[in-house]
């Protein structure tokens, strides 16, 4: 099957555009002769000329703006199929917000790719609850925010991943406590209104030991065997476990959205938004 070369088209194309194969030598870095060359072989495998020689000059002819039209389109589809493969120089800053917890088990593995891809591109991370990052104090800032939000609440956003909420214990203590001891974040905290408000709803008996806002923080209390939490289950760390007990009841799922803003970089934002779209939805 015969293949033309995109090397000597853009050549050609090249020859067309600056009317003489002086000027598309300066451009492409190639000989008169060199030029001639490439011309030649493209006649010879069209069986047509394309240019007519005027005096010294060399003119495209009715065949030669024929192969003209064609070509830009197959270099202008090349180009693209390239540039789709290739990182774009990304440059800006994006004010990112966070709820703590994937601040603590998300970001790392985010920030040193997403850094070693688009190094033009700092980062500002704001890490609190997420009632935080979408109350109206916040409207404007941030460009993207990653939030939890109750199944039958509704954000302008994109909904990431359904996610079931779970019980976590440490590793090396066994739940067998008849009261529930609970080491949850402050008020406001979406986990802990689900833990209580369900836990009401039981006759088992339960009660807060321990408060504090940072996931690190409260993987440190419950390591200490101060009580238990929980979490989404893709948000939990390394160090505790999930637990299934009678005693504790379904917490059912939450949503877990990204929501752009209005943001003067919106290329560096959605290449954000696509890493930790990545790194969440498995």
């Amino acid at each position: 099957m015969k293949q033309l070369s995109l090397d000597n088209l853009r050549t050609f194309v090249t020859v067309v555009n600056e009317a003489g194969y002086a000027k598309a030598g300066d451009i492409l870095g190639k000989s008169q002769p060199a030029i001639s060359v490439q011309i030649k072989r493209l006649e010879q495998q069209l069986s047509t000329r394309l240019f007519n020689k005027q005096g010294q000059r060399q003119v495209v002819n009715h065949e030669g703006l024929k192969l003209y039209q064609t070509a830009q389109k197959m270099l202008a589809l090349n180009d693209e199929l390239f540039s789709q493969f290739q990182p774009t120089l990304l440059k800006g800053r994006i004010r990112l917000g966070i709820p703590s917890e994937f601040a603590t088990t998300l970001l790392p593995s985010i920030i040193g790719e997403f850094s070693k891809l688009y190094p033009e591109v700092s980062l500002e991370v704001t890490s609190a609850l997420s009632k935080s990052l979408l109350s109206k104090d916040n409207e404007n800032a941030f460009d993207l925010t990653m939030a939890l939000v109750n199944p039958t609440t509704h954000v302008e956003g994109q909904v990431l991943l359904d996610d079931k909420l779970v019980w976590v214990s440490d590793k090396s203590i066994p739940y067998t406590n008849n009261t529930i001891s609970l080491v949850v974040a402050p008020d406001g905290c979406v986990y802990r209104t689900r833990i209580i408000n369900t836990l009401k709803q039981q006759t088992q008996a339960w009660r807060i030991s321990y408060t504090n806002a940072d996931l690190s923080g409260i993987t440190a209390a419950i390591q200490q065997g101060l009580g238990i939490s929980a979490l989404a289950r893709s948000s939990v760390p390394a160090e505790l476990d999930i637990i299934q007990h009678k005693n504790l009841p379904d917490l059912g799922y939450i949503k877990i959205c990204l929501i752009t803003g209005n943001t003067q970089h919106p290329q560096a934002c959605a290449k954000l938004a696509e890493f930790i779209r990545s790194k969440l939805v498995k």
